[in-house]
């Protein structure tokens, strides 16, 4: 007679552990799949073939394609952010402007060292509902996480709002900026592009920084 002990586990796993790795290979599965061929490529079908699983246990996961790619942008969005916090905590007892520069830098040399990767982030999502508003999101993350860096070095009686819109204008400008970049429509090489968008950091920041 089967006991519930053997139920639950399957070859020294529990079901869980296997769900969990089932879920692991779909997101490999569909960030390869992403790399290589663009987001438009990332099909039910095409992730369960790659992963060698069936669909059943895609919806074991994931709701639907959206959802799939929710998580995958997500994913890479996570490791950029923590890429960004990681090179800002190396300069956090210097100037909020240092910070700005590391963080750029981190993003810019992750681009550089991995582009297939950097295209989930900064690649073209025209079409996909969920994805912008996926990149929309990420703008204001930042954009909260640069506001609070560098709320130690405010002025005292700052607009909120003002400081909002300026920091919102830098980050989404230098989204729009990195795209270009990657898109060959800005001849200039990594340390150029930094020193370019350090001045307009500067110059956006001058009237809020002690």
């Amino acid at each position: 007679m089967t006991t519930t002990a053997t139920r639950r586990r399957y070859g020294g796993k529990s079901a869980d552990e296997r769900r969990r790795e089932r879920r692991e290979a779909l997101v490999a599965a569909g960030l390869a799949i992403w790399q290589e061929q663009g987001w438009a490529a990332v099909t039910m079908r095409g992730v369960c073939s790659r992963a060698g699983l069936t669909d059943r246990y895609f919806y074991e996961s994931f709701r639907d394609r959206d959802d799939l790619l929710a998580v995958l942008f997500d994913h890479v969005r996570d490791g950029s952010l923590e890429r960004m916090g990681a090179a800002i905590l190396e300069v956090a007892d210097q100037h909020p402007l240092v910070h700005v520069r590391a963080a750029m830098s981190a993003i810019l040399h992750e681009i550089v060292d991995d582009p297939a990767r950097a295209q989930i982030l900064f690649g073209d999502h025209a079409g996909s509902a969920v994805l912008e508003q996926r990149r929309r999101d990420a703008v204001q993350v930042a954009t909260d996480l640069m506001i609070e860096l560098a709320r130690p070095y405010l002025r005292d009686g700052v607009d909120e709002t003002s400081i909002r819109i300026h920091t919102l204008l830098g980050i989404g400008g230098f989204v729009e900026v990195v795209m270009a970049w990657r898109a060959g429509q800005l001849a200039v090489d990594t340390d150029g592009l930094l020193d370019h968008l350090d001045g307009v950091a500067a110059s956006l920041a001058a009237r809020f920084l002690d």
